[in-house]
């Protein structure tokens, strides 16, 4: 890559890494404080607490990837660097799709209106589950991810990352074989979170559709509070599942980028477009939760003042 094209990309990535990590550290700040305070956390904020420290990983272990393919390539000769933030990598992808799904699945319970038995269990129990649910999700992740250090050798990273013209091309392309089988089974993984988000997404249309309806039969207004409930909570699945979308065509950029000409290239466009679904998302999440959409408006409206009177 030329000089101009990787300063280009290196600060678009400094860009979306800075408001990613600063949305999401807003967002576990304001929880960790508020935990102190009450002496105790709901769920909704466990889970976006959750959600943001695991961002706040997957943004640093890409942008240590894309800091490394373009300044320190040679890095990956030795192979267990790579090994390492791979793993990472895969591990963090998981958990954040997981605990998107437990946010989907948790706005679903507490605002759709069924009168199912397993719903209105689910809908009981869902508050003192959580822990056990995210603790889960933490170790599901750590096994599905553990394939990813198996049949990854030094020979096969070389291979891939510095091109170097060596008489393991037999080798090399029964590693590639077993990377590839290994990636896909990984990424097909990512669709049960997916698919229980979407299923999630397509009851609270229902749930809205059916109390709409019901408000109109009776006469009665028609944005009442529930509605409103429906509709900010559709609108964090709905960014959830688009930003999900291009995360994931990004992923697999990345991810299958050893078998294409320029590799490096191929990593980097992956990563910046990967790094959009944890930054923009964080900012939706703000601006859909009233507590800290408040607490965002008091932190601009302090910024603005200091900035005021420095100007004074």
């Amino acid at each position: 890559m030329s000089g101009k094209v990787e300063d280009i990309l290196m600060l678009l990535a400094a860009g979306e890494f800075s408001l990613g990590i600063l949305g999401n550290a807003f967002i576990g700040l304001v929880n960790f404080m508020d935990w102190i305070k009450n002496r105790k956390i709901c769920s909704i904020d466990l889970i976006l607490t959750s959600l943001a420290i695991s961002r706040i990983s997957l943004l640093c272990i890409i942008l240590l990837d894309c800091l490394i393919l373009v300044l320190h390539p040679d890095v990956y000769a030795a192979g267990k660097q790579m090994r390492i933030i791979d793993y990472l990598w895969t591990l963090t992808n998981h958990l954040i799709v997981w605990f998107a799904t437990c946010l989907s699945i948790f706005y679903f319970l507490k605002i759709a209106n069924f009168i199912h038995p397993l719903f209105l269990w689910m809908r009981w129990r869902i508050d003192s589950a959580i822990p056990r649910i995210l603790l889960g999700c933490l170790a599901l992740s750590v096994f599905i991810s553990l394939p990813v250090t198996r049949n990854l050798d030094d020979d096969f990273r070389r291979c891939v990352k510095i091109k170097v013209k060596m008489n393991l091309t037999l080798r090399c392309r029964v590693n590639k074989a077993q990377y590839a089988s290994i990636k896909i089974y990984l990424n097909l993984l990512t669709l049960l979170p997916f698919s229980v988000s979407l299923i999630s997404f397509l009851l609270l249309i229902l749930s809205l559709w059916r109390h709409t309806r019901r408000m109109q039969f009776n006469a009665t207004g028609y944005r009442d509070a529930s509605i409103e409930a429906h509709v900010k909570a559709m609108r964090a699945v709905t960014s959830f599942l688009l930003l999900f979308i291009a995360y994931y065509l990004a992923y697999l950029v990345a991810t299958s980028s050893y078998f294409m000409p320029e590799t490096e290239l191929a990593v980097i466009v992956g990563e910046l477009i990967a790094l959009i679904c944890p930054s923009i998302h964080s900012v939706i999440l703000i601006l859909e939760n009233k507590k800290l959409r408040k607490a965002c408006l008091k932190v601009l409206w302090k910024v603005k003042y200091i900035l005021q009177r420095r100007n004074c």
